[in-house]
């Protein structure tokens, strides 16, 4: 997979947008960034799942999955190989990060009301 490939699977999802933080290209629902981006340059695609998730997807394909070393990592933010993960498993991904999100905005949505 490219960096175009991610980019587009991550614009698939309803109400994604493409965006930019500090330089970088990132993937939001509802303002919020669920991918990004950022580590192109290494290869990597970036996303923001649990750590229970994250913990699961290294089981399964490390080769594929590092983990974002330091606090990031340790938070569940991981990296995703480009050159080595198919279009079905970076879909999957990519939508478990966008659930999170989409969820996450449900819930902060719910206690400002």
């Amino acid at each position: 997979m490219t960096a175009n490939d991610f980019r587009r699977i991550a614009l698939s999802f309803e109400g994604a947008e493409e965006g930019s933080h500090m330089g970088a290209v990132d993937f939001r629902v509802g303002g919020r960034i669920f991918a990004t981006l950022a580590q192109v340059k290494d290869g990597y695609g970036n996303l923001m799942l649990t750590p229970e998730q994250q913990a699961h997807f290294i089981a399964e394909a490390p080769d594929i999955f590092p983990p974002v070393k330091g606090g990031w990592g340790r938070m569940g933010i991981t990296h995703v190989v480009l050159a080595k993960v198919s279009k079905d498993v970076l879909h999957g991904a990519l939508e478990a990060a966008y659930r999170n999100r989409v969820a996450k905005n449900s819930k902060t949505a719910k206690k400002k009301r």
